[in-house]
């Protein structure tokens, strides 16, 4: 049955402007089931010829049928599929994969079959095949463990595990000894009484005696074509052992002094059938009966295998080349968590000093076009602060404030303070101010009764108490005294550069009726500022030149016994808005709510105004913006950085893989098969260096953290991102490697030194 059939062959090789004619028109049929020697000195042409049969190359010009298929004009991945389903190869220098094990290697062409077998058969398969070469003791040898002969009969082993129907050897024995040579061919010849046809590449008379035909090539013509007898076949044995001086009459014994089961081999005449009624068989194992178990390799993708085997194999490139992505992700971890942790502490100390807080004051009175500034009308009440709670929901906090300017003295101590406050409770909130460094706030009943209760803040202790705790003590402000009750954590300066420490906190209703001169009034504080201090609680003449029915109470009585009125103003209302997003809509909501109770019609103007921290919060907010813009741009340089090392790693890898990509190529890988491995190892060590990395920027981070107390936060988004970028890198970094890899040359990568 016809196999091979070359029909007018030419192949020239062009260098530059240079034609090289290598094949001259070929012609010739092989038949299934022969063993064939092609003989012919170098340059001849041979190894093109073989080339070209194993599907590694095509012809310039003719055709070549392979069992029945044209080969010549299918594209490389289809003759890739040809080579693993039909061709098995046995290279002269072994051409094993480093640092692999001996059934590994043998069943690499596996990774790339069409049908491939279960990893239990196909292991077991693999298993009887290296014992079948006499390798029974060195399944899980790596070829630096091997002798020649031994690293020969895997590659061997590794040509039939796909069962072929056509078997190339280039030089079988060009680098064994005798003994072992004579081993190798017996073996081919065992092979090709099996019904495998068994093509020889050789130089030497003495190897292509063992064939039963020969074909001479001289300067890319076929010079001679002759058929031994099987007698000749029989004694080419003899021919072998007896050549050379080191050559022995007996036969060859194994590796371990016991005879070769390769060494034993019947002769052709005695083994194999005439080749006219021979029926081809081919090499094949019985089908399990019993569905073989799956397992987590099995389930997993053979490129994602391959790639984590040849990981492996090169722990130290490896490593290397994810330590650059280790570096870069842990850097943009910690970068962005310092950053996160800034831009909290840097939120939190814009929030403390207002930027979330607004504050309504009155409106301005004016008389004959005069105004006399805001606060100078009567318009702001408590009553107001508590709607403000109660309807507006952008708005977590209110507080009515008063303000007064006095002098406080404990002993003979005394101090002129930067803010005395009549607040709520909730002031404090409005302020995020909520720790004390002793003591606690006063309360909402304490407001309500007017209680003489305070507490100050740290400048306050220290200009007055010094190292004592104040707790319980007394402070006259204006001849009232109040019982500090808490003392305040230390705040530091405002953006303005005003000691925020240096106040005093009392009830708002306590400040108004005790301390600011105008218990009952109905002006507001600052336009009481001409009240003299013996006239505490006057009231208004209402019927000037009326004659006073009682006697009139002198200033100490009007100051300690305050009259009850239906109407009392504050200075102003501060609010905190329950983010910074929503700070327009409290300011919406809070002005549609102050024109419905101080019945302000739509072309009236309003009777108060709101400001607010916004100007001074986009600047900040600009500055953290900008600064985590600068941090994550610090970090994509990190990423670049590490993905070009992955980059230039892989380019290396490449080189110093290249004829490994040959190998894999010539049994059988199709480009995208070589592409995916190179692209799944890229981004396998740029996931690998991304967790490690994620790992390192958080310990970095914890580490910043408690040593040089920095303030730091977690970012989940970040470490996805750390990681979403990692595989990008290791896509778009690992790309251009993977496809140079995939467009290497077979032929080229095979010889590559």
């Amino acid at each position: 049955m016809e196999l091979i059939r070359l029909v007018d062959l030419y192949k020239t090789y062009h260098l530059g402007e240079v034609d090289v004619p290598v094949l001259r028109g070929v012609s010739l049929v092989i038949h299934q089931g022969e063993m064939v020697a092609l003989m012919g000195a170098s340059g001849s042409g041979k190894t093109t010829l073989m080339n070209i049969l194993g599907c590694l190359d095509r012809p310039s010009s003719g055709q070549y049928w392979l069992d029945g298929q044209e080969m010549s004009r299918l594209t490389p991945n289809q003759r890739a599929v040809v080579r693993t389903e039909k061709i098995g190869f046995v290279f002269q220098s072994f051409n094993l994969l480093p640092r692999t094990t001996a059934v590994y290697n043998v069943l690499m062409p596996l990774d790339y079959s069409l049908h491939r077998p279960s990893s239990k058969d196909a292991s077991e398969h693999a298993g009887s095949l290296l014992k079948r070469v006499g390798l029974t003791e060195r399944l899980h040898h790596e070829p630096s463990q091997m002798s020649g002969g031994q690293q020969q009969r895997v590659a061997i082993a590794r040509s039939l595990i796909n069962r072929p129907s056509l078997i190339l050897a280039d030089e079988p024995t060009g680098n064994l000894d005798s003994h072992t040579s004579i081993e190798i061919l017996r073996m081919f010849q065992q092979l090709n009484a099996e019904g495998i046809t068994v093509i020889l590449v050789t130089h030497d008379p003495d190897v292509a005696q063992y064939a039963t035909r020969t074909i001479h090539v001289r300067d890319g013509q076929i010079a001679a074509d002759d058929t031994a007898p099987l007698g000749k076949v029989e004694a080419g044995a003899d021919n072998v052992a007896h050549s050379g001086k080191s050559r022995r009459a007996e036969r060859p014994t194994g590796a371990d002094g016991s005879r070769s089961s390769a060494a034993v081999v019947a002769s052709p005449a005695q083994t194999r059938p005439a080749q006219a009624t021979a029926a081809p068989q081919r090499l094949r194992e019985p089908t399990p009966a019993v569905k073989p178990r799956r397992t987590i390799g099995s389930l997993m993708p053979r490129t994602f295998v391959t790639a984590m085997r040849a990981l492996r194999r090169n722990k130290m490139r490896s490593a290397l080349s994810a330590l650059g992505v280790i570096i870069a992700v842990g850097a943009v971890i910690a970068m962005m968590e310092i950053g996160q942790g800034s831009k909290a502490a840097m939120q939190k100390s814009i929030a403390s000093m207002g930027a979330n807080t607004l504050m309504i004051e009155s409106g301005a009175a004016s008389s004959g076009g005069i105004s006399f500034g805001a606060g100078t009308v009567m318009t702001l009440t408590p009553q107001d602060a508590e709607e403000i709670t109660r309807q507006c929901p952008a708005v977590s906090y209110v507080s009515p404030l008063v303000r007064a300017r006095a002098q406080i003295v404990y002993g003979s101590r005394n101090w002129v303070p930067t803010f005395v406050n009549g607040v709520s409770p909730d002031y404090l909130k409005v302020q995020e101010w909520e720790e004390f460094d002793e003591g606690e706030m006063f309360t909402d009943a304490d407001v309500r009764n007017a209680n003489k209760v305070c507490v100050i803040g740290t400048t306050i202790k220290h200009q007055l108490f010094q190292d004592d705790s104040p707790l319980g003590k007394e402070i006259r402000i204006k001849n009232v005294s109040f019982r500090i009750i808490g003392v305040l954590s230390k705040k530091g300066a405002n953006m303005m550069g005003m000691d925020q420490d240096d106040v005093v906190m009392a009830p708002w209703t306590t400040i108004k009726y005790r301390i600011s001169g105008t218990t009952l009034t109905n002006t507001n504080q600052s336009a009481a500022a001409s009240a003299t201090s013996d006239a505490v609680n006057t009231l208004d003449d209402l019927y000037p030149g009326a004659t006073a029915l009682y006697p009139e109470l002198s200033t100490t009585e009007m100051a300690d016994t305050p009259q009850p009125i239906r109407f009392a103003n504050i200075d102003h209302i501060t609010v905190k808005a329950a983010s910074t997003e929503e700070i327009p809509q409290a300011t919406e909501e809070i002005t549609a709510l102050l024109h419905e109770r101080h019945r302000i019609k739509a072309d009236q103007p309003d009777d108060f105004s709101i400001r607010d921290m916004s100007e001074i919060t986009k600047a900040l907010g600009s500055t953290t913006v900008l600064m985590s813009v600068l941090l994550l741009a610090v970090a994509m340089i990190s990423l670049v950085v590490g993905g070009v090392g992955i980059m230039n790693i892989m380019l290396v890898s490449v080189t110093e893989r290249t004829r490994e990509i040959g190998l894999r190529m010539a049994v059988g890988a199709r480009s995208y098969h070589i592409l995916r491995q190179f692209l799944v190892e890229a981004v396998v060590l740029c996931l690998v260096g991304g967790g490690l990395g994620i790992g390192f920027g958080r310990g970095t981070s914890l580490i910043l953290r408690w040593c040089l107390h920095w303030p730091t936060q977690i970012s989940l988004p970040a470490i996805v991102a750390a990681v979403a970028v990692s595989v990008g890198v290791g896509v778009v970094f690992g790309f251009y490697p993977a496809w140079k890899a995939s467009r290497l040359d077979p032929i080229e990568a095979l010889r590559y030194e």
